[in-house]
């Protein structure tokens, strides 16, 4: 798939190494900000949406800040939606962290 290398859009996986020149520049900027993010879709990094797993993670900026509750700053939880939801999620969310 060379045509995907420097297209402007940053694909992950093997496409985002240093042998790749980083998705041919497509992913340097998100490299250098997230250097041990490895996820395999990065533009779903700080797209507006909290995805979970490794993309909710401290590698990778809790997506982008897409995961962080604005007034919970300290509550890290894999859907950050379910807080406030009226919804006694249990477990990480019943916490101080997460009001």
């Amino acid at each position: 798939y060379p045509g995907v290398i420097g297209n402007g859009d940053c694909d992950g996986g093997d496409f985002n190494t240093a042998e790749c020149g980083f998705d041919g520049g497509d992913c340097f900027d998100f490299s250098e900000q997230y250097p041990d993010c490895a996820v395999e879709e990065p533009a779903w990094i700080r797209n507006g949406l909290c995805d979970g797993g490794a993309y909710n993670s401290e590698e990778c900026g809790f997506d982008g800040g897409d995961c962080i509750v604005a007034q919970y700053p300290d509550c890290a939880v894999e859907y950050p939606a379910y807080i406030g939801d009226n919804n006694c999620d249990g477990g990480g969310y019943d916490t101080e962290e997460c009001g």
